[in-house]
């Protein structure tokens, strides 16, 4: 009996710090984020914050500023997710194709996703600094003279997305292609020596066998991809700042800003629990009308 207790409570001691960093770091925040969402939170201590139901939820609703930052997050999404995907497929191919030196390849595409968000944002930031300092409007003018003055990359809504976006694809391929290229090497070679036998060519190999048979890794990075894409926040904050005027708004940078700027905790909380829906819909639509079972 004592063994058999032992055996029984064993995984449960190993599972236990564990489920308590997650009940402590993340459980609770999150329900009392919700609880905060509910008042016009006060910080300072001993000040009343009073109830105000679902006003910070209404509000944002009124909030131009909060629909710019939703419409600059989608786009972002939008942008970004088909990019690295496609660009993460035809690298995560041509590796595959590779007879040696794919170790070292794949090492150099992943280095950027491994970096810091914050290095590579201020090094983006010196890129395409608005100014003939800005290693890309140099490169435009002396190197390659296609323009006669600096362009204003960051202190433009249109040109200041770009760079994001641009930042966002570079530092994200390498994720998405070690995915596609670990699915890659688990298609049976059979099969596209039954394909060729059958005198298909390349691109009838690629979407008739390749394809298919990752359409459930394909999904995975999608939904990936798009959480994250709704997550934008550090790029964005270090290279504008949300600037001109909120133009480059994201709802992460929105929402950071309403909470620690201003110091509106409810609306801020608010916020992050409108973000959370978002992403749990879409989420849900990806998965329930993308999963569907492998065929060749």
């Amino acid at each position: 009996m004592v063994r058999a207790r032992r055996s029984v409570l064993t995984p449960y001691l190993f599972i236990l710090p564990g489920m308590l960093f997650f009940l402590v770091f993340m459980l609770y925040p999150l329900v009392d984020a919700l609880y905060i969402s509910f008042f016009d939170w006060k910080i300072m201590p001993g000040a009343i914050s009073p109830f105000i139901g679902l006003d910070n939820y209404l509000r944002a609703f009124r909030d131009a500023v909060f629909w710019i930052a939703l419409r600059n997050t989608v786009l972002y999404t939008a942008v970004t997710v088909p990019a690295q995907m496609a660009l993460a497929m035809l690298v995560a191919v041509l590796l595959d194709a590779l007879p040696r030196g794919r170790v070292l390849y794949r090492t150099l595409y992943y280095l950027p996703v491994i970096t810091s968000w914050v290095v590579v944002s201020l090094l983006f930031k010196y890129l395409f600094d608005s100014g003939e300092a800005g290693l890309i409007n140099y490169v435009l003018m002396y190197v390659v003279p296609v323009i006669q003055e600096p362009i204003p990359w960051l202190r433009e809504p249109a040109t200041g997305l770009t760079a994001i976006m641009v930042l966002g694809v570079w530092k994200g391929l390498g994720w998405s292609m070690i995915i596609f290229l670990a699915a890659l090497q688990t298609i049976p070679t059979e099969l596209y020596e039954a394909a060729s036998i059958d005198g298909a060519n390349f691109w009838r190999r690629f979407f008739r066998v390749t394809l298919p048979l990752m359409r459930p890794t394909i999904v995975f990075v999608l939904v990936m991809l798009v959480i994250g894409g709704f997550n934008v926040f550090l790029s964005v904050y270090l290279m504008t700042g949300g600037n001109p005027l909120h133009r480059t708004e994201t709802i992460l940078t929105y929402m950071y800003n309403q909470s620690f700027g201003f110091l509106e905790f409810g609306y801020g909380a608010a916020l992050s629990y409108l973000l959370a829906l978002i992403i749990f819909i879409i989420s849900f639509v990806q998965i329930k009308f993308l999963r569907k079972p492998v065929e060749v």
